[in-house]
């Protein structure tokens, strides 16, 4: 998350707010990072994500951030995209699964295993 906020402060439009919001939708958990401004086209939606890129004229970092972030949140079993903002800019959206309720992700392993 941490990556995720940084970087919308960083690259949003000088004096424009970023917007954080959370929900909860049954089994998992949604985070909304929101910027306004130009927003990112969709063909380089996707490789926004990818190690050592940065999109346009991006002024610092090596471009790992949203790497790092995306490969966390699959890791735990979510899943990190990018959204074009109704009215123009970009959202950030985090889905994550909680821990209460939800149906047992843990695969079965075979009696040999269980000890």
């Amino acid at each position: 998350m941490a990556n995720i906020v940084e970087n919308a402060v960083t690259y949003s439009p000088h004096g424009q707010p970023v917007h954080v919001s959370a929900s909860s939708l049954l089994f998992r958990v949604e985070l909304r990072v929101v910027v306004r401004g130009p927003g990112v086209p969709d063909e380089a939606k996707d490789r926004i994500f990818e190690p050592f890129r940065r999109h346009g004229d991006a002024p610092r970092g090596a471009g790992v951030g949203l790497a790092v972030a995306r490969g966390f949140t699959e890791a735990i079993g979510g899943t990190l995209t990018a959204e074009d903002t109704p009215g123009g800019g970009l959202s950030m959206v985090l889905t994550l699964p909680t821990a209460g309720d939800a149906p047992s992700r843990t695969p079965e392993l075979p009696a040999s295993a269980i000890t």
